[in-house]
């Protein structure tokens, strides 16, 4: 199965360096490039894309901006939207995983990192490193948030899970892959996955990165202080 790719940046340059990279894979395709936030969601649509590599900064609709229209609509939920960044510590960044993206890469990426975090969006995970889950996205989480500020919705739908969901979902919200939360919880990685794989279903998650942040906003999980 081939992933279906779109490029969404206003540097004709940089769009064109990615589509000789990812169209050189065997396993994917760039089926259209946007130099803005409004293309992007368009060509989303007509190129039938699974994947976007979304830059934040651009004219006119923004990254975020496009990132909010396809994540809020049914038609695209199959999307996933990889967000380009210069800055990795930027709060943009976790605006982004708000508004529905499964993830960020930094500009300086290496090439084979950058054709592992479209198969890995692909795939229906989250691009957040462990170090980038337990600090930046707590940190600015955290930003704004008191204890009578959480999401209502979000807190009541955590009625709707488990225990053991609850302990999965805090797992996942520090980062930890499916191995370490089976070692932690002394059960399957398949047990895990089944766990994880229900909390977003009863959630509402589109993937992991959307799990977290539902874990830190609806108060399940709070940041720690360091």
């Amino acid at each position: 199965m081939t992933i279906r790719v779109l490029l969404a940046d206003d540097q004709a340059l940089l769009r064109s360096a990615f589509r000789v990279l990812v169209d050189s894979e065997p396993d994917m395709e760039v089926v259209g490039e946007a130099s803005d936030g409004a293309e992007a969601v368009r060509l989303t649509k007509a190129e039938r894309a699974d994947v976007v590599l979304m830059d934040i900064r651009m004219p006119g609709t923004d990254g975020l901006a496009a990132t909010r229209m396809i994540s809020a609509d049914p038609s695209l939920a199959h999307v996933r939207v990889v967000i380009l960044t210069t800055f990795e510590v930027d709060d943009y960044v976790v605006q982004s995983l708000r508004a529905g993206a499964s993830g960020f890469l930094g500009k300086g990426s290496e090439p084979d990192e950058l054709l592992s975090a479209i198969r890995v969006a692909a795939g229906g995970e989250a691009l957040l490193s462990p170090a980038a889950t337990k600090g930046l996205i707590a940190r600015f989480l955290a930003q704004g948030v008191g204890d009578d500020e959480h999401d209502p919705v979000r807190t009541e739908r955590l009625d709707a899970l488990t225990v053991r969901e609850r302990e999965v979902l805090v797992q996942v919200a520090g980062g930890h892959s499916n191995d370490e939360i089976a070692e932690r919880l002394e059960v399957s990685p398949l047990t895990v996955k089944t766990h994880v794989n229900r909390a977003m279903a009863k959630l509402g998650a589109r993937d992991r990165a959307q799990l977290v942040v539902i874990a830190y906003e609806s108060g399940l999980v709070r940041p720690r202080v360091e």
